[in-house]
């Protein structure tokens, strides 16, 4: 507070020694936390002072995509923020279930001239897209400490930041304590293990050891990209250059189409049409020793991990990916067409809070992004696993940040389904074609 003692000293005296001058001495006080007061204003403390009478009236409308959280948590926090901010009201509108129908409508709203968004809730792939595109309108002044760097970082392209982390993921290996006695550190361990489970037949349910998500859809292009990171492959390097054409690449994509194959095989043949929540079924059925998949099938499985409907109970335990696991999740952004941009970013910043992120892990499910959660003693004790989850997420790595993400997929799992109807091998046009996705042609 030495300027302020400077501004003090400065002001002028009012008058002489004694009671005069003790009395004049408030109105001297006044000038002085006047002047205080307009510094603070002027300076970038402002929007410390900012409060909801700043903010537009008015609702507004959150474009999302279904919640997955146990009880809708989600909603559940908009309905609090409702109660607490009559005067802005927001209402979620969930659009279709898989991630391309919710893209594409996003796109299609923010296309129009009509102001009908204030806020999407973008998967993270999305976010360079929309900020290239003048969807969104970059975010200021805004308190960015407490979250996890790997999220936050998906918030940002180019050097700005247009959103903020919703909620995050990464995907964990969920596997029998049954029949696995030691944490698998690599993918031959994987096979090594379910080998031997199945050989034992010491499960009359087990039919293979492995189950991931290969549908053709997002979800293959996870799972491929963390089996070959796995083996220390990779497919777009930091710089941006496509590398997939390497045999460490050829080595994980091998051992995925050796093992769809064979009597006992040790990846589920039926995993080529299965999605997160059949993934999760297959488990909870015996028919697997290992799961891949993301935080919230280890709520689903807590649910039923007794014995329910003729089925034997399931004992399981978390652990890490072999490698990295992709970053997944969602960022709350506002639309460059909003009306009302400061409450949005209001109503982004109270979604995104500690206790916000707390609730939606602790009742939801959903990862948070913010690390203060995973420290908190009760949600170590009630979930043991959010140790494991919080390191997943710090070595987890990010999709490639391009605006043209979509094609980029699209063109990765092609060349994905080609290696595994050609016993792993790539095809010829590999690297030209990815390349080409990721520059938009």
């Amino acid at each position: 507070m030495r300027w302020l003692r400077r501004t003090w000293a400065a002001l002028p005296r009012l008058g002489p020694p004694g009671v005069v001058w003790a009395n004049r001495s408030w109105l001297a006080m006044g000038v002085a936390v006047g002047i205080v007061l307009t510094i603070l204003f002027t300076s970038g403390v402002q929007p410390l002072f900012r409060e909801s009478t700043d903010w537009e009236k008015g609702k507004l409308v959150v474009l999302s995509g279904r919640d997955q959280s146990d009880g809708g948590q989600r909603r559940a926090l908009i309905n609090q923020w409702n109660a607490e901010h009559p005067e802005q009201p927001a209402e979620i509108i969930e659009l279709p279930t898989e991630a391309d129908g919710q893209r594409s409508e996003m796109v299609a709203r923010a296309r129009e001239k009509a102001d009908n968004a204030d806020v999407f809730n973008l998967d993270v792939t999305w976010t360079a897209e929309f900020a290239q595109s003048g969807y969104l309108r970059p975010l200021s002044t805004v308190d960015t400490s407490g979250f996890l760097r790997r999220p936050l970082e998906s918030c940002r392209y180019q050097g700005v930041l247009w959103a903020l982390p919703f909620n995050t993921d990464a995907g964990l290996l969920f596997y029998r304590k049954d029949l696995v006695q030691d944490e698998p550190l690599g993918l031959d361990d994987i096979a090594d293990t379910s080998t031997r489970a199945l050989r034992a037949a010491q499960d009359a349910r087990l039919t293979a050891g492995y189950a991931g998500q290969f549908l053709d859809y997002e979800g293959l292009t996870v799972n491929a990209l963390e089996l070959i990171w796995a083996e220390k492959g990779d497919v777009v390097d930091e710089s941006g250059k496509v590398v997939i054409d390497s045999e460490r690449t050829r080595r994980a994509l091998r051992w995925l189409a050796d093992g769809l194959k064979g009597e006992k095989p040790v990846v589920l043949p039926e995993s080529r049409a299965q999605n997160e929540q059949l993934t999760t079924q297959a488990f909870r059925d015996g028919k697997v020793v290992f799961m891949r998949n993301w935080p919230v099938a280890h709520r689903t499985l807590q649910g039923n991990r007794g014995e329910s409907a003729g089925r034997p109970a399931i004992d399981f335990e978390v652990a890490q990916l072999p490698g990295p696991s992709v970053l997944g999740g969602q960022n709350l952004a506002i639309s460059a067409k909003s009306t009302k941009p400061r409450a949005a970013q209001a109503l982004i910043e109270f979604l995104t809070g500690p206790r916000s992120q707390q609730l939606l892990f602790e009742r939801g499910g959903l990862a948070a992004t913010r690390g203060i959660v995973y420290q908190d003693s009760r949600v170590a004790t009630e979930h043991p696993y959010a140790r494991t989850l919080l390191k997943a997420i710090e070595d987890a790595r990010l999709r490639p940040l391009t605006p043209y993400y979509s094609r980029f997929s699209d063109e990765f799992r092609t060349i994905v389904r080609y290696a595994l109807d050609h016993d792993g091998a790539l095809p010829g046009n590999a690297e030209e074609a990815l390349t080409a996705a990721l520059q938009g042609r």
